[in-house]
């Protein structure tokens, strides 16, 4: 534990002095009646509030997710996507042209863009062949400038877990941010890393209302993180950054925990029978265990499968140029009645190809 970093050691200097936009929503707080201070057009014809600006901050939704991730709110960061948030950590800890961020491939395209995007060099240490972290490469790699490490558990496009006792060491020796996304945690017997927030401050857990809570339209992503890293990210969030309509769905769908736990049992129960079918199939080589709403599927010619899928209005990810999932499809699990098309199709498709 004497080995994790002072994680403000590593904010860009910049970024600790930047005097962050002040809203007229952030200076007012309390009961109104006339809203004369945010230039706003002063008609709202559907008596819905469009006219006005959203909560900059998202108190309601935050305290809402509080009693459900049993987290304070001041540990959370809200984002337009968990892509924000990743977009903010670049922000606050890189800098361009001389820090470097770790990231294990096959996982989440979306770091290695947001490098590229900072001008941020990217340090690939791939995973081992039954898709586990390496952690002595990693340290190995990693050097003064290494400033985050990206971990994706459950793993995309794996689907597989990553041990925990690896995220441990290496929250305890890597020197920088290790971010934790959890975009698929809801579908995995995995303890979420949220509840160590107070073990490690440089940790940062990445969640998303797209996957499970099936919100992907509404564009929201957690980040939880020490209160004062969580101070940092809404200083540097542009001051709208979620909307009025996203807001109001979102509010509305954490309120319905019974249907969501209706649906996570389904699309588990049907996660269970389709990697059973998906395995009956003459042609697929491997079908690779997942803790995910997907599953990794290995073939004699991924592409050829894929397209012709595609012929029958089936549509699937493939992977197959990605580093260790060669010849690989991405199954998203739908529901039974997808599912079944999709088994359908490919008993017609696999043995022709």
């Amino acid at each position: 534990m004497s080995n994790i970093p002072n994680w403000k050691g590593l904010v860009l200097p910049h970024i600790l002095s930047l005097q962050a936009y002040s809203s007229a929503r952030d200076e007012f707080s309390g009961d109104a009646k006339v809203f004369l201070d945010a230039n706003e057009n002063p008609f709202d014809e559907e008596q819905q509030n469009w006219n006005r600006y959203p909560d900059p901050l998202q108190k309601k939704i935050k305290n809402q997710l509080a009693k459900i991730k049993g987290i304070p709110s001041e540990n959370m960061f809200l984002g337009n996507g968990s892509d924000e948030a990743i977009d903010l950590l670049f922000r606050i800890f890189c800098k361009a042209g001389e820090s470097n961020v770790i990231t294990c491939p096959p996982t989440y395209g979306m770091y290695k863009v947001s490098s590229s995007i900072h001008n941020v060099e990217n340090i690939e240490v791939a995973l081992s062949e039954d898709f586990q972290l390496e952690i002595n490469s990693i340290l190995k790699n990693a050097n003064e400038q290494s400033k985050m490490l990206f971990i994706c558990s459950p793993n995309n496009p794996t689907g597989n877990s990553l041990r925990k006792d690896d995220i441990q060491k290496l929250l305890e020796s890597f020197k920088g941010i290790v971010v934790i996304d959890e975009a698929y945690i809801d579908f995995s017997a995995q303890n979420s890393w949220i509840h160590e927030l107070s073990k490690y401050p440089n940790l940062v857990v990445l969640q998303t209302l797209s996957k499970a809570w099936g919100l992907a339209s509404a564009r929201l992503g957690i980040a939880f993180a020490n209160q004062e890293l969580i101070a940092i990210l809404n200083k540097v969030k542009p001051p709208y950054n979620i909307s009025g309509p996203s807001q109001r769905l979102v509010s509305t769908s954490l309120k319905n925990i019974e249907a969501f736990e209706q649906q996570i049992n389904t699309i588990l129960s049907e996660r269970d029978k389709l990697y059973q079918k998906l395995q009956d199939i003459p042609g697929v080589k491997r079908v690779f265990p997942t803790d995910s709403n997907f599953i990794l599927v290995q073939l004699n010619d991924a592409r050829a499968v894929y397209q012709k899928l595609i012929a029958k209005g089936i549509v699937v990810r493939d992977r197959s140029n990605v580093k260790l999932c060669n010849n690989c499809l991405r199954v998203t699990v739908g529901t039974e009645s997808q599912n079944e098309s999709l088994i359908l199709a490919l008993y017609e498709i696999v043995e022709k190809v």
